[in-house]
Parts: structure tokens; sequence; C-alpha cells
């Protein structure tokens, strides 16, 4: 059997009573019946897949907004400025101290019985078929967050909604965001006793948090699991929603409560019955379908990210992201007598906020506003995570000499939004790298060994 662990990818919705997908990524998950077994069965209709594309570039450009991305040819006239001096890399990395005293047992009775009504699950009919999914309500007018990959596709832009209770609503797609995997879809006619969630500072969030997932795991609604965070800001990349989509990545909190397909677009909660992420990835086994399911590598877009593109998705329909324009690849750099991974600047856009900042090619980026840039994924995952104007101060390595370089973001151009083209990348070991071309049912084969 090989036990080659693959990269964190969204999955399919399953229709009928068919088992989770194997390599499900915390996507919809199927419907299965209360009391039935999940051995597998022949689907009733067709699947629809998220393609289980996790490929790292050896050369990637960082179109915040856009993940690993190409690199642009234009920007906008936004003026870019900024500073430079001299740093210091060796304290980067060091945790924070946490007070043990401040950590207190969960009473998850009471917390799931609190944040149910603010749970939904999600139904989605598209061309290949249906699919399930999770959302949290986000306000009392209806607005629901959820994953991209849940509700992209949807037919005419409509889903179903099921609230905790079992009430069924109509909503509508408010807008797509495929670079953070975000959406939100806004129910019809709100009935008065919505209850909208409480979300939660994700940069409060450390390793070992408890924390509890709720969602719509294989068609089960208000299923609850719980565990800890296991790791925070772990760089993690998954296919986008659709051929022609850029890869998602996101620094996510890491968790070993289980989630399955279904999960995606549902919250996850600390210890406070509060907001601190949207599930909507885990990593599994690629030996196939007998490793199917959560193996307690779980993922979460955090809570603030989630709320930015969130409020943007709601007034404008679409979200801003973040423009530096450089291609990276990963390297370490030595300075100070410590040696630290990095992101490597393989070329700079001419008149990019890199460029008018001072980054040049060959300089390493160690940082970020202070913590430590494992590598390009790193990197790529926190300037998209800011907006046009942010300033963000990153350390960089060049010669052998650390310096901290202060850079203002510009908007990510819109003509580069839906037309960015990847590099050819290589896939990582003991991961698959599918063929191009592959309809969704051959793709579901390829990676999941379900040949129907």
């Amino acid at each position: 059997m090989n036990d080659n662990i693959t990269e964190p990818v969204p999955a399919a919705p399953q229709p009928g009573p068919v088992p989770a997908p194997p390599s499900a990524a915390g996507a919809p998950g199927s419907p299965t019946a209360p009391g039935s077994a999940f051995a597998p069965q022949p689907p009733a209709r067709k699947k629809r897949l998220w393609p289980a594309v996790v490929s790292t570039a050896a050369v990637t450009a960082l179109l915040v907004g856009g993940g690993t991305a190409a690199l642009t040819t234009s920007l906008l006239d936004d003026d870019a400025t900024g500073t430079s001096q001299s740093s210091g890399v060796g304290k980067l990395g060091q945790p924070s101290p946490v007070s043990v005293d401040s950590v207190t047992p969960a009473a998850w009775e009471s917390v799931a019985a609190a944040v149910a009504p603010t749970v939904v699950a999600i139904d989605v009919t598209t061309a290949s078929g249906e699919g399930l999914g999770s959302g949290v309500i986000y306000d009392t007018s209806g607005h629901i967050l959820t994953n991209n990959h849940v509700v992209a596709g949807a037919r005419d832009d409509k889903v179903t909604v099921t609230l905790s209770d079992g009430r069924l609503y109509d909503a509508t797609i408010v807008g797509l965001d495929a670079s953070t995997d975000l959406a939100v879809v806004k129910i019809v006619d709100p009935p008065s006793d919505l209850a909208a969630a409480t979300f939660a500072d994700s940069e409060g969030v450390v390793v070992g948090n408890a924390v509890m997932a709720v969602g719509n795991p294989l068609g089960l609604a208000n299923t609850v699991t719980t565990g800890i965070v296991s790791a925070v800001a772990r760089p993690v990349t998954t296919a986008g929603e659709g051929n022609t989509e850029s890869p998602v990545v996101t620094n996510a909190i890491q968790i070993d409560a289980a989630i399955n397909p279904g999960n995606s677009g549902g919250p996850l909660f600390d210890a406070q019955g509060r907001v601190i992420g949207i599930t909507s990835s885990i990593a599994t086994l690629s030996s196939g379908a007998s490793q199917s399911g959560s193996i307690g590598l779980g993922f979460a877009i955090p809570s603030n990210q989630a709320k930015s593109v969130g409020d943007q998705l709601i007034a404008n329909g679409v979200a801003e992201h973040a423009f530096l324009g450089v291609a990276l690849s990963d390297a370490t750099a030595t300075a100070d007598g410590v040696t630290r991974r990095g992101a490597l600047v393989v070329e700079v856009t001419d008149g990019s906020p890199a460029a008018k900042a001072g980054i040049q090619k060959d300089d390493v980026v160690v940082a970020i506003d202070g913590e430590a840039v494992t590598g390009h994924e790193f990197l790529t995952a926190a300037v998209r995570e800011r907006v046009e104007g942010d300033e963000a101060t990153l350390t960089i390595v060049r010669g052998g000499t650390s310096m901290d370089v202060t850079v203002t973001l510009a908007a990510r151009p819109e003509e580069q939004t839906s037309n960015d083209q990847q590099p050819s990348t290589p896939g990582r070991q003991g991961q698959q790298t599918p063929p191009e071309g592959m309809t969704p049912e051959r793709l579901w084969e390829y990676f999941y060994g379900n040949e129907r």
C-alpha cells in the first residue's frame, strides 16, 4: 500500500448513497440516507468534481489574490512606494508566549446547541449533477458564507439552503472569489428569526486551541466534530474551480477535528462558539478508495480573511486582491549567522509595487511583517490576505545581508483576473498530477480509482 500523503484538495459532491470520495477535501459530500452503510454503490447521477490538482511550481508568480499565477504585464495607476532599512533574521519564527491560565475546558454540549442555528446545509444543482456543502449565516439579512467550490457553477446561480431545524429556502449567489475559495449566497426571503454567527479575530488562534467543526458531511446535516488546532499559518495549495482557475493558496488553520466531503464551507468554532475559520480542505492518503475520508489533517480559511472577502462580495459582488509583482520559487538564505527558508525573487515586474520598493531579482524574502516566510506559497497567501493600499514590511536577504523593505501594495489588475496563466508545474513526490483535458468523470477515476 502506498502511504504517501497527497496535498489538501477540494472534493467532489456525491449524489445518491455513495461513500465520501477517497481524496475528498471537505467539499460537498454525498447525501447518504441515515442508517445506510457507506459501501461503494453505483451513483444515481453524475458526480461533480473539483479537480484534485495540487502541484508546486518550481517558479511561481505572485499575483496576490490570484495565488500562484503568471506575472502581470500591466498595473493600475496607483503609486506604490517603499523604503528599506537593515534588519535581523535571528529571532524570526519564535512563538509568542501563551498563558495556560487563559485556556479553559470547552463545554461542547452548550457550544453546539448555541451555534447550531447559525450553520446551514447547501444543495447545489449544476450541469454535472447535484452536490452538497455547508455554510455559515453571516448576517440576519440572509447572507451565507461558504466555499467557492461548493456553489460555483450552480444552475441559474441558485442554490437551496436548509436551516438546522429543517426549513428550506431558495438562495442566490451574491459573489464568488475563486482565488480564495470563498463565496456568499443570500436567502431570497429570509425568516425573521435567522441567527447569525459571531466571528472571532483569527490572529488570536494558537496551536492547541480547542475547536469544533459543524457541517453537512456525506449529507449528514448538523454533524459536530471536535479537536484542536494543530498548526497555524500552514501554507496549503488546492486546485481552483474550473480548468482555467489558478490554484488556491491559503495560510490555513490546520486542525485534527474530522472533516469530510460535505463539510466544505462550514464554520470552525472556538470554545466560545465564535467562528475562527471556514473549513475548506483535507489531506488524504493517496492509495485509493480504502483511504478515503479524514485522517486528522484538515484545513480552514482563517476568519479574518473570510470576513474581508465576504464583506467585499456582499458590497460589490467581487473581491479585490493585492498585487506585489514578483515571480517566486523556494530557496534558503543566510544572514546574521542564521540560515532560513524563504521565497526567492526570480523576476520583478517593471513598475510593480515590488519594483518601486527596490526589491531585486535574487533577493530572498524571509519574513513579512515580522512573520517568517517558509517558502513561495506562504508569501503568496500572505500577500493575498491584504488589499490595495496596505503596507507590508518584507525582510529580505541580499548578498548575505538582511534588510527591511516597506512595500505599498497595489490592486491586482482587473484584466488579469480571469486570464492568468500557470507555468508548467511538476508534481511533488508522492502526489498525482492529472493529464490535461480530462472530463470530471475521468478525473474522478484518475484520482480516486473509482472506475464506473
